[in-house]
């Protein structure tokens, strides 16, 4: 098993901190709650930038990217109507050209 040494005002400082972790993931599950309000009110269409410019009218004023790490953490996702579609139809029927330069592609 392999130890590393970690220094001792290290180890209590973490200690120290414990509470302010604790209070900054309480924080984040109650915006995390105000975030999916937000979203199945908009009937799951609003992403991260409509999601963010609707919180100070709650009266939360947070950061664009704390939303977008509780966005992806929570698996809450806005609707895009971007897809992929290729222009070129491709006719079913049609034979291949015919190769014209003769390649041979066998070894």
């Amino acid at each position: 098993m392999l130890t590393r040494r970690v220094a001792r005002s290290s180890c209590y400082a973490w200690l120290a901190a414990a509470k302010t972790r604790a209070a900054r993931t309480a924080a984040d599950e109650t915006l995390a709650h105000a975030i999916t309000v937000i979203h199945v009110a908009s009937r799951g269409i609003h992403g991260v930038p409509l999601v963010h410019a609707e919180l100070p009218r709650l009266g939360r004023v947070v950061n664009r990217k704390r939303v977008a790490r509780l966005m992806h953490d929570h698996g809450i996702q806005g609707a895009h109507r971007r897809r992929l579609q290729s222009l070129t139809q491709l006719d079913k029927k049609a034979r291949p050209a015919p190769d014209l330069i003769g390649r041979d592609f066998h070894a």
